[in-house]
């Protein structure tokens, strides 16, 4: 659900992640490696004044982003009182997964929802990074319908996870091991 703490625990998880592996490197800087372990994108809120107004997407690897949602863009596609602008995930997110995909270990993308899903570049960005044969580690919207959750829920190889308040400190851990287990 919104607000759940599903962005708090992908950052955790991938802190874990970067964290066993410099520790698995030692002598070595993790910054001479020449395969980065984690990228994609994740998605930040952004506050003003206080009020949630908007969100941005975020390169993981770059640190580039851009406002994807806002309550002052002027669009015709509005969802939940925020204009979108999907070229913001075209430009920033779409290239975020498929750099992945190709120089990383582990793929991340935070919020796969309302807002990310009308940009028709990111759902193939998405379809086509799920083909690819790499831990990924994603969060969806709950509530969302669109047909790329719907896929992604039913996927054979994919283990749904819901992040609750009463969960959410152990569930790092658990995301953690999974991985480890699995790759």
């Amino acid at each position: 659900m919104p607000r759940s703490g599903k962005s708090a625990v992908l950052e955790k998880v991938v802190g874990m992640l970067i964290e066993e592996k410099k520790q698995e490197m030692r002598g070595r800087s993790y910054d001479s490696v020449e395969k980065p372990l984690v990228g994609g994108m994740k998605t930040r809120t952004i506050i003003e004044n206080g009020q949630r107004v908007g969100f941005e997407c975020v390169d993981l690897i770059t640190g580039d982003s851009a406002v994807m949602a806002h309550r002052d863009i002027d669009s015709r596609n509005r969802i939940l009182g925020y204009g979108i602008d999907p070229t913001a995930l075209d430009n920033v997110g779409v290239e975020a997964i498929r750099r992945t995909t190709e120089e990383c270990e582990i793929l991340v993308i935070d919020e796969i929802g309302k807002f990310s899903v009308e940009s028709e570049a990111f759902v193939e960005a998405v379809r086509g990074a799920l083909d690819k044969d790499m831990p990924t580690i994603l969060t969806l919207h709950k509530k969302s319908r669109h047909p790329l959750l719907q896929d992604i829920r039913r996927r054979d190889d994919a283990r749904i996870l819901e992040v609750t308040p009463v969960n959410r400190a152990l569930l790092p851990y658990k995301i953690h091991k999974l991985v480890k287990e699995t790759y």
